[in-house]
């Protein structure tokens, strides 16, 4: 859990997964469900400065963003932090795409773990967006992530199904989770 002061613990749940898996929308309807915002994904707003073209060095300055980001939410909610994304899919891209990741990204993504990561499972077809990259092997990037979180020694859930599945399926574990 994420302390905001001596007295007040915030449990953390990342939502993570590949591209197109609906993280976003799990996000919103969690927020919605739980009364509370969530953390948005920092890389869409720079990417989009940038017209969807970055370097390894870019991804750098999207963890310091995507960390800034959940740290003024931390000062807004009260028991739920609800990340779309955080530092570890910031790594696993790195690592994917340039074949290695900046010791900032590394260091960071080791000591910001959340309480719980919610790996969302490849169930809807990939859908073409500008800022995504990768239709074609999703299933190894898949299994990426699952290597790449198995190292945090953190609780990862593989949430799958439809919307309304997968919504009341991480519901029932966040609910479990707070007790």
């Amino acid at each position: 859990m994420e302390k905001v002061d001596e007295r007040i613990s915030i449990l953390k749940i990342v939502i993570t997964g590949p591209e197109s898996t609906g993280k976003t929308t799990l996000c919103k309807s969690l927020a919605s469900y739980f009364n509370t915002s969530y953390v948005p994904e920092y890389s869409r707003g720079y990417l989009q400065q940038q017209e969807a073209r970055y370097t390894r060095e870019d991804l750098s300055i999207i963890a310091a963003g995507q960390m800034k980001l959940e740290d003024d939410h931390l000062l807004k909610n009260k028991l739920l932090l609800i990340c779309d994304t955080s530092l570890e899919v910031i790594r696993i891209w790195s690592e994917w795409k340039f074949k290695a990741c900046d010791k900032f990204i590394l260091e960071h993504a080791r000591t910001r773990l959340p309480d719980l990561f919610l790996l969302l499972k490849l169930d809807f077809p990939w859908q073409p967006d500008p800022q995504r990259e990768n239709p074609d092997d999703r299933d190894a990037l898949f299994a990426y992530y699952q290597k790449t979180l198995s190292e945090y020694n953190t609780k990862v859930i593989e949430v799958s199904g439809s919307v309304e599945e997968r919504l009341n399926r991480a519901i029932e574990v966040i609910k479990l989770e707070t007790g």
